[in-house]
């Protein structure tokens, strides 16, 4: 049905049949994610299906996977040192690292820095080990240097 308003331009309008309140649609086909809440008074629950990285620990980023690998093999590697302050910092910074990586996907330039700058404090350690090599080279590649 059309009509006109004030200016006399025409609008379109859309009968409801009076036996059917015309309702809102909503149709969402897939959401990944996310959550998604519509209407007043709803409540929003997001449930992991276990297809994201940080519930399966996979990585899409082939860079960002090889250094997960070699973070881990660093931390099993430390486990056998003695402790140290310089290697509770870089055990530290290794645990963040891996928790970022899963959780997240990738690590941030401020978390590579700060693994970068952690192995740099225990580089006499860490560089007799090849673990300790593969992480620095893998930041090396993902830092640019």
């Amino acid at each position: 049905m059309a009509a006109t308003d004030e200016d006399g331009q025409a609008r379109r309008t859309e009968s409801a049949s009076p036996a059917s309140p015309a309702r809102p649609a909503v149709r969402i086909g897939s959401v990944s994610g996310s959550a998604i809440g519509i209407g007043d008074h709803n409540t929003v629950t997001n449930t992991n299906t276990g297809t994201g990285t940080g519930t399966t620990g996979q990585v899409s980023d082939p860079a960002q996977a090889e250094l997960l690998a070699a973070v881990r093999a660093l931390r099993e590697d430390l486990g056998r040192f003695v402790a140290t302050d310089g290697t509770a910092v870089l055990d530290a910074e290794l645990v963040a690292a891996e928790e970022e990586i899963t959780t997240a996907g990738a690590a941030g330039p401020g978390r590579l820095a700060g693994l970068r700058d952690a192995l740099a404090l225990t580089g006499g350690v860490v560089g007799t080990l090849a673990s300790g090599v593969a992480v620095g080279e893998a930041l090396g590649a993902l830092l640019g240097g």
